[in-house]
């Protein structure tokens, strides 16, 4: 995975974001030097590596104006393994809730998927080449094959019907035929987790290890009939499992997460301790005291192996209305360096944010008006309505930034969404005029915009 970050200049990455976030230049600008300086660490002698550690950051801003979206558009960019998480749902040592260290655990679930997919994809093409062959031999079996004085002009027949059998398998021609075969029971592996009692790490088994022989293992067969394309899938999966190796997969991933692994902490600010609220809350501190050798870096245990921590990128977002970064502790203040301010949208904000990004709200209706056959534009002056009821709604209620677009939107739309498909609905144009038909009586009504919008 690291060696995609030598193509991506951290203008470069600025651009890529820009594709899908508006605004936030600061946030942008912070996250692309921190994901180049994980590939300029890669170049340095071997014996300093170790010793630059990342520079992880705080995002300080309301809701809904895009902290979760660049980390996100983040990871995407260079396929590295990641994973959001909400700093209130930890509680300290000894309490009931999730341990800190579950985190880690999951960031390495997930690496292991993503890595195994990878791989899978990989073989994919040799994978249907032997799926096809043995789906060939149970079709058409090879009655020479095991012969010692073969009939040629046998062999030759056989060899046009198999060659004349795979044609049609290629094209699809035999999916529906039903075809009766031995298949190997091995039983997917599955696991079990468990908060344990306070004081020790959550325990992962292995069901396989747990029931032993109660499960039918490898070797033992059964029969199973299915159509061709059914039994097709059934053996492109089962020589991709072979194909790739359980060992390497985790061991890549371990690699991915240890270098390139994101860790999004949001609500940091949920945690951060405010003498003057008068009493001591043990979610914070606590869970903050909690958090700091993982964010310093450590080895977690995790049912793959161990994990070190110490070079993972670690993103904490929060709306800090009424804490500030400082109050958080010393120690992980430090292990913050990076603090951004991102700003609260503005009607122009919105305006941009409907129709520039690659996936703009606008964009995502009209595909699924498309899908029922309906094309649907929006007048210039209609966007700008639409922005301005967002930026109202915001305004007179909580601001729970660009997420208001979303139910301005549905709220705009839903008359059509519901009557579609239709024959009297081929084209729809949204003018200012029905934006004001539809969210005008919503918005001056302070009860139905708080239920609706």
């Amino acid at each position: 995975m690291s060696n995609l970050y030598e193509g991506l200049t951290p203008k470069e990455v600025v651009e890529e974001l820009d594709k899908y976030i508006v605004g936030q230049d600061a946030a942008k600008r912070s996250v692309a030097i921190a994901l180049r300086n994980r590939w300029r660490r890669q170049q340095t002698p071997a014996e300093l590596q170790e010793e630059i550690v990342p520079n992880n950051i705080i995002m300080i801003g309301p809701t809904g104006v895009g902290k979760t979206e660049i980390a996100r558009r983040l990871s995407r960019l260079v396929d590295a393994p990641f994973i959001k998480v909400e700093a209130s749902k930890f509680t300290e040592v000894g309490y009931v809730g999730r341990d800190v260290e579950s985190m880690v655990r999951e960031l390495m679930g997930n690496a292991v998927n993503q890595i195994r997919t990878q791989m899978m994809e990989d073989v994919q093409l040799q994978a249907e080449d032997i799926a096809r062959e043995k789906l060939l031999d149970i079709l058409l079996p090879n009655t020479q094959k095991n012969k010692k004085d073969v009939d040629p002009e046998k062999k030759e027949r056989l060899e046009r019907s198999r060659a004349k059998m795979m044609k049609q398998l290629i094209n699809g021609d035999l999916d529906e035929r039903e075809v009766e075969f031995r298949g190997e029971d091995i039983p997917t592996a599955a696991t079990f987790e468990f908060f344990a009692p306070p004081g020790m790490d959550m325990a992962e088994f292995d069901i396989g290890e747990m029931l032993g022989n109660l499960l039918p293992g490898p070797g033992k067969k059964k029969r199973m009939k299915m159509k061709v394309h059914e039994a097709m899938n059934h053996f492109i999966d089962q020589e991709s499992n072979r194909m790739v190796s359980k060992e390497k997969v985790v061991e890549l991933a371990r690699d991915a997460v240890e270098n390139d692994g994101i860790i999004f902490i949001d609500e940091i600010d949920k945690i951060a301790s405010v003498p003057s609220q008068g009493h001591v809350d043990v979610s914070r501190s606590g869970v903050q005291r909690d958090l700091l050798p993982i964010v310093e870096g450590s080895v977690v245990p995790t049912k793959y192996g161990a994990v070190d921590t110490s070079h993972i990128l670690f993103i904490a977002a929060g709306a800090f209305h009424i804490s500030k970064p400082s109050d958080l502790i010393p120690e992980m203040q430090g292990r913050f360096p990076i603090r951004v301010e991102l700003q609260s949208l503005t009607q122009a904000d919105f305006e941009r944010i409907l129709v520039e990004p690659e996936n703009a709200l606008t964009k995502q209706y009209q595909a699924l008006f498309a899908a029922d056959n309906c094309k649907l534009r929006f007048q210039r002056t209609a966007v700008a309505e639409i922005a301005r009821y967002a930026a109202l709604a915001n305004e007179k209620m909580e601001d729970i930034g660009a997420r208001r677009l979303h139910t301005i939107m549905n709220t705009l739309l839903d008359e059509y969404l519901f009557e579609m498909p239709s024959p009297h609905l081929s084209t729809l144009t949204v003018t200012a005029k029905l934006v004001n038909e539809k969210l005008s009586r919503v918005i001056e009504s302070e009860d139905l915009a708080r239920f609706i919008l």
